[in-house]
């Protein structure tokens, strides 16, 4: 099977873009985890299906490089906005995408009718865990001291369409984030 894509990124985040309007994508998830493999595949962060939507400009679907569906990716969407732009899909300088976590306008800067740059309108972060989702039971989770795996740290939680964990650290040369990152992405603090 043949299937045409574009690959983009935006700041660091580089997913493999489909084109939905015109052919269809079989099994994405799948997808997702064969073609994002950097060393046997095209490599990326996933897999992003840009297709029609009945209440936006167009509608982003994302898939992670694990294959599951992920809700939100400001990057992403920004590369989305400049696709449906510079592909005619609309060919505005404010667009609007259909994703999971809501309908989000973009503003564009064109320059000789080709989009240089996207700016979204993330919307507010969300702070309380039970948006995020995070299991502790604080009104917020700022420099909140937690042990995940053996480990202390000093964590930020903050939703922005997808769950994010931040650790302020004073050093991360040496921290081994191919080990660390699993442990908290399957800490059951975080049940999404």
């Amino acid at each position: 099977m043949k299937l045409r894509f574009t690959k983009m990124q935006g700041s660091g985040n580089d997913y493999i873009y489909f084109d939905t309007f015109e052919q269809t994508v079989p099994n994405p998830s799948s997808l997702a985890v064969r073609l994002s493999n950097r060393r046997f595949g095209i490599g990326g962060d996933g897999v992003i299906l840009i297709g029609p939507s009945g209440v936006a400009d167009g509608k982003m679907t994302m898939f992670n490089a694990d294959g599951s569906e992920g809700r939100m990716c400001g990057n992403g969407v920004r590369c989305v906005g400049k696709y449906l732009h510079d592909s005619g899909r609309a060919a505005k300088p404010v667009v609007t995408v259909e994703t999971k976590s809501g309908i989000k306008t973009l503003k564009l800067t064109i320059e000789n009718g080709v989009c240089t740059a996207a700016e979204v309108d993330m919307g507010a972060p969300q702070l309380a865990p039970e948006d995020i989702p995070c299991t502790l039971e604080d009104e917020s989770v700022i420099g909140k001291e937690v042990e995940i795996a053996g480990g202390k740290y000093s964590i930020t939680c903050v939703g922005m369409g997808n769950p994010h964990c931040v650790l302020f650290l004073d050093e991360i040369a040496s921290l081994d984030l191919p080990k660390i990152g699993p442990l908290f992405e399957h800490s059951p603090l975080f049940p999404e």
